[in-house]
């Protein structure tokens, strides 16, 4: 049997992990999946965020392939984006397309070898929810822990740990 040709725009198969908005309203937090195809195409997770009006906070998460998240928030004037592992951008079209965004250049494979893995975006992007930035670069520099681990413990510091459960369980 042959497979649907997937679109030209998303340039890798879908990889493990997901990619989850987690949205707050009136206090109460739900969160539901977007496309699997935000985990390999940033521009696909962007637009299912942005389509989702909300009056309250707009989150997005992707756990790509185990490796390093990514959270993504829009905000009037774009959208603030930060991800676990800028040396993830050496192997990851999502993650390039983030420091691409944020202007920030692809580290070297050579410096990339000789340094742990770092955090690079907006580090205060949830900060107004419950979690500084200086705690969300300590998690996020937790390599003992898979992101899935560290995206959790991002919900359970922010509100939503339990609805972030039931759609990745």
């Amino acid at each position: 049997m042959q497979s649907a040709q997937r679109p030209a725009d998303v340039r890798e198969q879908a990889l493990p992990g997901y990619a989850v908005a987690a949205i707050r309203e009136d206090g109460l937090w739900r969160c539901l999946r977007l496309a699997p195809e935000a985990l390999v195409d940033l521009d696909t997770a962007i637009t299912e965020l942005r389509s989702l009006r909300s009056t309250g906070a707009v989150l997005g998460l992707l756990d790509v392939d185990d490796e390093f998240f990514v959270l993504l928030r829009p905000t009037p004037g774009g959208i603030a984006l930060m991800v676990s592992d800028a040396v993830a951008a050496l192997d990851y079209d999502v993650a390039a397309d983030v420091l691409d965004l944020l202007r920030v250049e692809l580290p070297s494979e050579e410096d990339a070898l000789d340094a742990p893995p770092w955090p690079e975006g907006d580090l205060a992007i949830l900060a107004d929810l419950g979690l500084p930035a200086d705690e969300l670069e300590v998690l996020a520099a937790e390599v003992e822990l898979y992101p899935d681990e560290q995206l959790a413990a991002i919900g359970r510091r922010c509100g939503f740990a339990d609805a972030l459960a039931e759609v990745v369980s």
